[in-house]
């Protein structure tokens, strides 16, 4: 059987920092999707990805005739040892390349990598109002768990962010 879909994913490598940059600044640079204000380089994209990985968490990404077009990854969600079963998760397409299935692809993908690595509780964060983000993780089996107000400015307005969570089927025994 053939993929219905002309792109595929992989893990990140150095050499798609550029691209994962480029990717993400444009949310920096035009939106609220993230509260960084300053574009990141690539050298710093590529200390982000390889951070992640050296911590034995994923980095993916979706790419179309070898071009980066979107990228998913997990991070620490605190540094305390007793919430090392949970992580923060994010994912970002190529504004051209919304509703293309990418993002879906790669949270099913990120998602399944993370019950692999036996992690227990997913969360992301979003910027409230955002309706296609909120139907994207309720979709993927996330439930909106807090609301904070007003704890990011950016572009002259305050803003709130909402807490998405998802609880694997992992439980640990001790």
């Amino acid at each position: 059987m053939t993929n219905p879909v002309d792109w595929s994913l992989r893990d990140a490598v150095s050499e798609d920092a550029e691209a994962i940059a480029g990717i993400y600044n444009h949310y920096v640079e035009h939106s609220t999707a993230t509260f960084e204000e300053i574009a990141v380089a690539p050298g710093e994209m590529a200390e982000r990805v390889r951070f992640v990985q050296q911590a034995g968490l994923p980095w993916l990404v979706a790419e179309r005739h070898g071009e980066v077009q979107a990228y998913a990854y997990a991070t620490e969600w605190r540094a305390r040892t007793a919430y090392r079963h949970s992580v923060e998760v994010s994912a970002y397409v190529e504004p051209d390349q919304s509703r293309s299935g990418m993002g879906t692809a790669l949270y099913s993908a990120l998602i399944e990598r993370l019950g692999a690595l036996k992690k227990h509780s997913l969360i992301a964060v979003v910027t409230l109002p955002n309706a296609a983000s909120a139907a994207f993780h309720d979709k993927l089996g996330f439930s909106q768990v807090a609301h904070l107000k007003e704890v990011g400015y950016k572009f002259d307005r305050w803003l709130d962010v909402g807490y998405w969570q998802r609880v694997l089927a992992y439980t640990r025994s001790f």
